[in-house]
């Protein structure tokens, strides 16, 4: 008997930074997804000689021109994509091919999943202006699924950053962005039921439900770790998860990383231990921890 089977594979475009030093965008997009079974094809937006939290001294080569010889090349090949995945954007340049990306490349069943890197803790990052802040809510209008976090949710809404907001008013600002267009809206790095927890928040606006998951809070910043959340998310996705799963798989993921390296003691900058925790996103069981809200 001679015969093949199809192969079902699911092909991402990524486009993120790349780091040379610190666990950071495409350094960990890449293996996350490898990890979860899905093709990586990385559109670099900049590379880097290091993460910038924390850091000093770093080089920065800004990739815009090569990104539009990548498209090109890539619809010459006639290229299609099951995820148009963005992450660091850094100009406005970028935010169009991005959104080049979503309407010429996406399948037609794919989805556009877009993290719109543009600060925390209430202030935009150095890179970000209010020009940029402009572009992302455009390109969050072609985005089937969003993931900022709490205070890019307040960019992109032009309202007031609280670190404090309570769960009517998160409810509030994920419809809010919902409106804009996503068919799901998430937000991390917001407040949770008690102050030793943080949470991250969903919303689907097709069915108007909301869910939550807990998580214990560390007293520590590891850069990077959005990257590592919003790539478990989409691989989940790809592989068929629904959003409340894969949200749960993700933080799991995240909160072991952050654990296991938080108790080596090794340098924040150099971020989270991800080389140890990969075989997680390989365990056949996983526990399972969300709430509806």
């Amino acid at each position: 008997m001679n015969f093949h089977l199809p192969l079902l594979q699911k092909r991402v475009c990524a486009i993120h930074d790349l780091s040379g030093f610190g666990r950071a965008s495409l350094t960990l997009v890449i293996p996350i997804l490898a990890s979860l079974g899905i093709q990586v094809c990385p559109l670099p937006t900049a590379v880097l000689s290091s993460q910038t939290s924390g850091m000093q001294g770093f080089s920065f080569l800004d990739l815009t021109a090569s990104m539009y010889d990548f498209l090109a090349h890539w619809k010459e090949l006639g290229l299609r994509f099951d995820c148009v995945y963005s992450g660091f954007l850094g100009n406005p340049q970028q935010i169009e091919i991005a959104q080049v990306c979503i309407d010429e490349l996406l399948n037609k069943n794919g989805f556009a999943f877009v993290d719109p890197v543009l600060g925390d803790n209430g202030v935009l990052d150095p890179t970000q202006t209010k020009e940029m802040v402009d572009a992302q809510r455009n390109l969050v209008r072609r985005a089937d699924i969003i993931a900022p976090n709490l205070t890019e949710a307040a960019f992109l809404l032009n309202e007031p950053y609280c670190e404090t907001i309570p769960l009517h008013a998160l409810k509030d600002q994920l419809i809010a962005l919902a409106d804009f267009g996503p068919a799901y809206v998430i937000i991390t790095s917001a407040p949770a039921s008690n102050d030793s927890l943080c949470s991250v928040v969903a919303y689907e606006k097709e069915s108007k439900r909301f869910w939550r998951v807990e998580n214990k809070r560390y007293p520590v910043f590891y850069p990077g770790t959005g990257d590592t959340f919003s790539s478990v998310i989409v691989g989940e996705l790809l592989s068929g998860a629904s959003i409340p799963l894969a949200l749960s798989r993700a933080v799991s993921f995240v909160s072991y990383g952050i654990a296991l390296t938080y108790g080596y003691g090794t340098p924040p900058t150099d971020g989270v231990l991800l080389e140890q925790t990969l075989f997680l996103l390989r365990e056949d069981h996983c526990p399972v921890h969300y709430e509806e809200i």
